[in-house]
């Protein structure tokens, strides 16, 4: 792939103005081969390759960062499923929790930023190991800082667990309470049809259709997009949608290069590389000001989610004709904590909860990074989860959420969580219970759409 001396001058000019980087080179490790009937047989394995691969990992990132400019914000890892590596060891759920405390101090040890992976697949049923884990996950999470949790509940070819669903509700209200204003919640994501080359926490993990190693990068560019859409006020939409895509292009072409080159660097194969827009805190850095641009009044007024539509689809057909390793997630993030837009958009009231849902069934990730009333029955939440699934599995797309009911706080509150994280206004919940429906439990069946073989 060759990368001409006019494109590096454009690269570089994106990077300085309009906030472009690498958001995240994520490095995939199996971990099966370290499975162990002794709890520190399987710490001591996982441990010393976790260690050893993640120091490489900082090492050869800082080199490709200097040599190129362009920044490489986190460096992460994704480990196959815990639930998977914990089959063989004693149902309790302390077993659970020192494993997550030995994952934490093993990416502490190498100076990686999240580690992900610490989930099940329990799309369709769960295991005694499974059950186990997802009930230790407030403490094991509470009791560590980089680990980051996933759980799948539902897939278009089996359907949704509603028992899992059910259980999830209760698991996010208890791990909210145990972390300042409930931001333990922010490292957990649920899932249908959860891909297992995803580069971005919380949901990243190691498949287990994957290799030993595999370096995936997840690339950002709202700010440069949304830079083009700005220079561009008057064109028609065909026009509009051409322009988003060339930029994509440009912007995958740089994360290819680095990410092929990291992997060389590292001898491991090279994953895929995921083309989300990702936003920010940073101003200009925003999702819902690239809509806005395009001529929407704000986030959420009538026309937000045609315009989301067409932006989503200019990224997927940018990056596809940049790379033919596009995976992950690949699309658009509409966090609300961490957009600039979505929150203004929240605090005018141009954005409800209803509208943030009906924005995701044509985005690419789902209802994330938003806030809800600490008082908010677990029924409730259990309920909001499975309407975003089934956006997922009716449509054949991955869907997620991460939820965050923040203890005693009301509609319209506004809960700062640091960092990149931002902050949220708590957002209004409807008053009417469903919980007749949840608490039917069972499994819902997947759509006609499954039966494709």
């Amino acid at each position: 792939m060759r990368i001409s001396v006019e494109e590096v001058f454009e690269t570089v000019q994106m990077t300085l103005d309009h906030h472009f980087d690498i958001r995240t080179v994520t490095l995939g490790i199996n971990l099966k081969d370290c499975m162990d009937r002794r709890l520190s047989g399987l710490v001591k394995r996982v441990t010393d390759r976790i260690v050893e691969k993640g120091l490489q990992l900082n090492l050869f990132a800082d080199l490709v960062e200097q040599k190129y400019g362009i920044p490489i914000t986190n460096r992460r890892i994704a480990v196959t499923p815990a639930a998977i590596l914990l089959e063989p060891l004693p149902r309790n759920q302390a077993t659970v929790v020192k494993f997550a405390q030995a994952l934490d101090a093993a990416a502490r040890k190498a100076d990686i930023d999240f580690l992900g992976g610490f989930g099940a697949l329990v799309h369709k049923g769960t295991t005694a190991a499974e059950e186990n884990l997802i009930d230790a996950l407030p403490e094991a999470l509470a009791k560590s800082q980089r680990i980051c949790g996933f759980l799948n509940l539902a897939s278009t070819q089996a359907g949704i667990n509603m028992n899992a669903v059910v259980k999830v509700g209760g698991i996010l209200k208890e791990l909210a309470g145990r972390s300042e204003n409930g931001i333990g919640c922010a490292k957990i994501a649920v899932f249908a049809n959860v891909p297992e080359d995803n580069p971005f926490m919380a949901g990243a993990h190691h498949g287990v259709g994957e290799p030993d190693f595999s370096l995936n990068i997840g690339i950002s560019g709202p700010g440069v997009v949304r830079n083009v859409v700005a220079q561009n006020p008057d064109c028609d939409l065909t026009k509009l949608s051409e322009i988003i895509k060339r930029t994509v292009f440009k912007i995958t072409r740089a994360g290819e290069l680095i990410g092929r080159e990291m992997a060389d660097l590292m001898r491991v194969d090279f994953g895929i590389v995921d083309i989300s827009l990702a936003p920010t805190t940073l101003t200009g850095d925003s999702v819902a000001e690239i809509i806005e641009a395009m001529g929407v009044g704000r986030m959420g007024a009538p026309g937000s989610t045609a315009a989301l539509a067409l932006l989503i689809d200019a990224v997927k057909k940018g990056g596809a004709m940049a790379s033919g390793n596009v995976g992950g997630l690949s699309g658009t993030f509409i966090p609300v904590s961490e957009d600039e837009g979505m929150i203004r958009a929240v605090k005018s009231g141009a954005l409800s909860l209803e509208k943030l849902e009906a924005l995701t069934s044509v985005c690419s990730v789902g209802l994330d990074m938003f806030a809800v009333p600490g008082n908010t029955p677990a029924e409730v939440i259990s309920c909001i989860i499975a309407d975003e699934l089934a956006i997922g599995v009716v449509n054949g797309k991955t869907t997620s959420v991460r939820v965050i009911p923040v203890p005693g706080k009301k509609p319209g509150d506004i809960v700062h969580f640091g960092g990149l994280l931002g902050s949220a206004p708590v957002m209004k919940v409807p008053k009417f219970s469903s919980g007749r429906f949840i608490r039917r439990q069972g499994r819902l069946p997947s759509p006609l759409l499954a039966l494709r073989n």
